[in-house]
Order: C-alpha cells, then sequence, then structure tokens
C-alpha cells in the first residue's frame, strides 16, 4: 500500500475528563511513564504530518503546556466550550485556515493506537481518492459504539449512533472508532454545514462523514484487527487496563530483543527504560524514568529501579535505586536504598547493616 504524508494531524485533547475524578487532566495521566497525550503524539509524529494540532480546552493552559514539551512544533488551538467532536475540528480549521491533503483526526485518550495503524488509514483514504477514510474494529459486545453500515455489497453507507440503532443495527459488531482520515479540502466545507439538532445540541465529526458521502464522494472504511489500539480511556479503571496492555507490549519488545524478564505478569516498566540483550529482570521489579540495564546485568527479584543505570555483570536485588549509578559488576541489596548521586565503582557492594543505615564494601 502506497504510504502519504499527512498533511495535518489534529488531536483532539479538550476533553475535561470528569469521569477520572482526578485533578489530573485526563490527558496527562500516565501510562508507562508517558502521558496519553505523549502516546497519541508521538504515534502521529510516525507519520511526519506536515502540521501538528492539538486542541485543548479543559486546563488548556496545562495542556497545551505539556503538548509543546513532548512536541516543540505543535500548533495549539483553544476550544473555548465543549460543542462536540466537529465543533473541534471547525475551530482548529477556523484557526489555522483551509488544509489541502490528507487531514488525520485522533484523541488524546488512546494511548494504545500504533503508528502504523494510522498510516494505513491515511494511505488508504490517498489509495482510493475517498473523501474520508473511517476507522473500524470488531468487538463482541458493541454496545455505545455507533455502528457501521453497509449495502448488499459491503459498501460504506452511514455511521448510526447506539441510541439511534434499530435492533437489527444494533446487533452489528463493526464499530466506529472515532478516527479519520478526509480530504482536507472537503472537510473545510462540510464541517461548517454539521447540524446541532442533536439530544446534546453538539456538532459531531460522524456527521462530517455523512456530508461528504451526501455530496457524492466515496467514504472508505479500514479495520483494526487489534480493538485494544481504538480503546478509549474515560476512568481510572480503564487507564489500568490500557497501562497493563501497554506494559505487556513493552515487555514482549524486549523479549523478544534478548531480554530475559522471569516474570511478566509481576515486572513493569516505563517506555523510557531501556534493557540490552543479554539482561536479565527477575519478578516484582519495577524500572521507572531513564533506567538502563546492560548485557549481563540481574536486575530482582523485588525492585524498584527509577532514573538508574546498572552496568554489565551488576546484580540488584530486592532494592530501590533512584538517580544512581551501579557500575559493571557491582553489587547492591537485598534491602538496600541507593540514594539519588550515589555511584558505586566497579565491584562495590552496597547493602543494608544495622540501624537501617546501608554500607558500602568493595
Amino acid at each position: 500500500m502506497m504510504q502519504a504524508r499527512p498533511a495535518a494531524v489534529i488531536v483532539l485533547a479538550a476533553g475535561e475528563g470528569s469521569r477520572m475524578r482526578s485533578a489530573i487532566p485526563k490527558p496527562l495521566q500516565l501510562v508507562c511513564g508517558q502521558s496519553m497525550l505523549g502516546h497519541c503524539l508521538a504515534a502521529a509524529g510516525e507519520l511526519a504530518p506536515e502540521r501538528l494540532i492539538v486542541v485543548v480546552g479543559h486546563d488548556a493552559e496545562r495542556v497545551a503546556a505539556h503538548a509543546r514539551l513532548q512536541a516543540p512544533d505543535v500548533v495549539i488551538v483553544v476550544q473555548d466550550y465543549l460543542g462536540g467532536t466537529g465543533h473541534a475540528v471547525r475551530v482548529a480549521l477556523e484557526s489555522v485556515g483551509s488544509i489541502s491533503g490528507t487531514v488525520l483526526v485522533t484523541y488524546a485518550d488512546t494511548p494504545l493506537l500504533r503508528g502504523a495503524t494510522l498510516a494505513t488509514l491515511v494511505a488508504e483514504r490517498a489509495r482510493a481518492d475517498a473523501g474520508a477514510a473511517v476507522l473500524t474494529g470488531r468487538v463482541g459486545n458493541p454496545f455505545g459504539y455507533g455502528r457501521i453500515i453497509r449495502d448488499d455489497d459491503g459498501v460504506f453507507v452511514a455511521i448510526v449512533e447506539h441510541a439511534d440503532a434499530t435492533p437489527d443495527q444494533q446487533a452489528i459488531t463493526e464499530i466506529n472508532s472515532g478516527m479519520y482520515a478526509f480530504d482536507g479540502d472537503l472537510l473545510s466545507d462540510a464541517v461548517k454545514r454539521v447540524r446541532t439538532d442533536n439530544v446534546q445540541g453538539e456538532e459531531y465529526l460522524t456527521d462530517v462523514v455523512s456530508v461528504i458521502r451526501g455530496d457524492g464522494y466515496p467514504v472508505v472504511t479500514v479495520d483494526c484487527p487489534d480493538f485494544e489500539e481504538v480503546q478509549g480511556v474515560n476512568d481510572l479503571a480503564q487507564l489500568a487496563h490500557v497501562s497493563r496492555v501497554m506494559n505487556a507490549r513493552l515487555l514482549q519488545s524486549a523479549m523478544r530483543a534478548g531480554v530475559r524478564i522471569a516474570d511478566p505478569a509481576s515486572t513493569w516498566v516505563d517506555v523510557s527504560v531501556a534493557l540490552a540483550a543479554g539482561a536479565y529482570i527477575g519478578p516484582g521489579t519495577q524500572l521507572e524514568g531513564r533506567t538502563s540495564v546492560a548485557s549481563g546485568a540481574r536486575v530482582g527479584p523485588g525492585c524498584l529501579l527509577r532514573d538508574t543505570s546498572v552496568g554489565p555483570g551488576a546484580v540488584v536485588i530486592q532494592s530501590v535505586c533512584e538517580s544512581a549509578v551501579i557500575g559493571d559488576g557491582a553489587q547492591v541489596g537485598p534491602f538496600a536504598h541507593v540514594r539519588p548521586g550515589t555511584r558505586l565503582g566497579p565491584g562495590e557492594r552496597q547493602t543494608l547493616a544495622e540501624a537501617g543505615k546501608p554500607v558500602r564494601r568493595t
């Protein structure tokens, strides 16, 4: 399939996320050490879009500042009031102007979405010369999702929201993910014609798809085989779920690269952790921040390492290490707390002495 660089990616990050019941804005909630917004920007960045736009609203300054840290060239657009997904895109286009080429729309609460999936969506729209491409998925229980309606030949006809679906339509398991690739010129025109005569009184992006198809332009779909990718996060239970999925991805990648992980079920790593082939990670271990573990090193069981470098042949057992350097062949633990700034040289040892004070041995 041909690859096409999108003219723009618009990431919608304006929602309040009240169901999170947290003082932290929903887009800034962490998944394996990275914010959900950061994950989404990283996926979008893999496509090298000409413009990267983030629409903010709730706690706008805080979310915008974080977005700029993740992507310094990002364009920030403020949605003054939450008038729906279609309204958010309209505000973005009114701010930056019409965009020719492919415009991709994603969300800041889908941290599992892969850049490769977005690239496929963009390429398919370009290949088919379609007005829009809709990312779809299949799920056993589609309750609450918009359904994809097709004709007898399997051609896309419409998206029907769950509340408006007939019993036969509700039985459809192909759902709308809410992510789209649009022809930018058609999008700029169609988004102005979306009505608000619905229960929420909002402008829906699904209606933009209907307008484009109603104007006679083809709409195609792209199936996302891994439904986990398109699941949004609305509460802390869902946040825990996507964190488990992301952690499993990271561990599988590490193991395939030659890292021995004794018990993946009890091991947690951040996206920024670097594990070299030949390293061993024992059960009950959590690795955070810029931690790195060299080949031949053993960490665990029962360890927490944060921003710590572990050299070749070093051994760390049942210990906490923070912003430390563990030299080649050094030994830490059991029951040691290696404090920030500590540097253990080659072959040194740190363990726990009486009265809870650490002792270093060479």
